[in-house]
C-alpha cells in the first residue's frame, strides 16, 4: 500500500460547516479528554487545600482540553496508515480524505500555541511548560517511538497520561511537591491494566497492523497476569496519598480502599479465564470509572465542608467513647 493512498483513499469533500466541525471535532479523539481534566481537577483541588480560584480552574481545565486535542491530533496524522488498515479506523476525517495533512498538522500547532499562551498568562510557565512535556510524551515517546516496536509502549508512553495531575498541581502551587509526583505515580501505574484490558478486546485489530501490544505478543494469560501485578502495586500506592503524605483525609481513604478491592476482584476474575472477553471488556470499563471516582473523592476530600463534618464527627465519636466507660460503670 503506497503512502499516498492512505493519505487520500477518497477525496471527499464536507458539504457545509457543520461537517467541517465535526471532522476536526473527531480528530482530537474527544471520548479520551474528559479523564485527563479529572485528573487535572484533582490535583488542583487538593493543591488548593479546597479553596481553588474558579478561573484558574477554567482556564487550566480550557488548555488541558486543547493540549489533549493537540497531540490526539498529531497521532491520528502519524498513525493515518494503519487507521486505514483497520475497518473500526478506516472512516476517521484523515485515512477517509475528509481532511488534508498539511490542515491537520495547522489544526494540531494552533491548538498547542493556544493551550500554552493561555496556561503560561493565567496560571504560570511551570504549568504550561508541562502540559507542551505531555504532548511531546505523547507524540515523541509513545506515538513515534514505542506504538509500533515495543510491548511496553503503553507502560512507558503512558506517562504522558499522567502528565495531567502535574500540571494542576503546578498551575495552582507553581512547583511540583511529593503529592502531585505521587499522583503523576498513580496514573502511570493505572493505565497498563486500564488499556490492556481494551487492548485484549481489540488485539486482533492490532495484530493485523503490525502493532506490538502485550496481548499480541504474549497472549492472554501473560496480559492478565501483568494486569493484575499492576493492579497489586496500584491500590496501596493511592493509599499513600492518606498516610505518609497527609494529602487526603479519612473520606478519600474509604473510597481507595472500597474502590481497589473492586479493581482487584476484577483482575482476579481475569487472571483465571484470561480469553473472557466478557471479563476484559468489564474491567476496561471499570477502570475508568475507577480514576473518575478516585478523582472525584480527592476533590470531596479536600472541600472544607468535608473537613468540617469529619472533624465534628470525630469529636463526637470521642465524646461518646469517653462515655462508654462512665456508663459502664453506673
Amino acid at each position: 500500500m503506497s503512502q499516498s493512498s492512505t493519505l487520500n483513499p477518497v477525496n471527499r469533500h464536507h458539504s457545509n460547516l457543520r461537517q467541517v466541525l465535526r471532522s476536526y471535532w473527531q480528530l482530537t479523539k474527544p471520548r479520551i479528554i474528559p479523564l485527563l481534566l479529572i485528573e487535572t481537577a484533582a490535583s488542583m483541588w487538593v493543591a488548593a487545600e479546597g479553596h481553588l480560584d474558579p478561573l484558574l480552574l477554567v482556564i487550566t481545565l480550557l488548555s488541558g482540553a486543547l493540549a489533549a486535542a493537540s497531540a490526539q491530533t498529531v497521532n491520528c496524522i502519524y498513525d493515518r496508515d494503519i487507521d486505514f488498515a483497520m475497518e473500526r479506523t478506516r472512516h476517521r476525517p484523515i485515512p477517509s480524505g475528509r481532511v488534508q495533512l498539511r490542515d491537520a498538522l495547522l489544526f494540531a500547532g494552533t491548538l498547542a500555541l493556544i493551550a500554552f499562551g493561555l496556561q503560561a498568562w493565567v496560571a504560570n510557565l511551570l504549568s504550561a511548560c508541562l502540559a507542551m512535556a505531555g504532548i511531546g510524551v505523547y507524540v515523541g515517546v509513545y506515538t513515534y517511538w514505542l506504538k509500533r516496536s515495543s510491548t511496553q509502549n503503553i507502560v512507558i508512553g503512558g506517562a504522558a497520561g499522567a502528565i495531567p495531575p502535574l500540571v494542576g498541581w503546578a498551575a495552582v502551587t507553581g512547583e511540583l511537591g511529593w503529592t502531585a509526583w505521587l499522583f503523576f505515580l498513580i496514573v502511570f501505574v493505572w493505565t497498563p491494566p486500564h488499556f490492556w484490558g481494551l487492548a485484549l478486546l481489540i488485539q486482533d485489530d492490532y495484530a493485523k497492523v503490525g502493532v506490538p501490544m502485550l496481548p499480541v505478543v504474549v497472549g492472554d494469560q501473560v496480559t492478565a497476569r501483568q494486569i493484575w501485578y499492576y493492579t497489586l502495586v496500584l491500590v496501596p500506592l493511592t493509599l499513600l496519598m492518606v498516610y505518609p503524605l497527609a494529602a487526603t483525609g479519612v473520606v478519600y481513604g474509604i473510597l481507595a480502599v472500597g474502590l481497589g478491592w473492586i479493581f482487584l476482584r476484577k483482575a482476579w476474575s481475569l487472571l483465571k479465564m484470561p480469553s473472557d472477553r466478557d471479563l476484559a471488556r468489564n474491567l476496561f470499563k471499570y477502570s475508568i470509572a475507577y480514576m473518575m471516582l478516585l478523582s472525584l473523592g480527592m476533590v470531596i476530600d479536600s472541600l472544607p465542608v468535608t473537613h468540617h463534618l469529619v472533624t465534628t464527627l470525630g469529636t463526637h465519636l470521642n465524646l461518646l467513647a469517653a462515655a462508654i466507660p462512665a456508663l459502664a460503670a453506673s
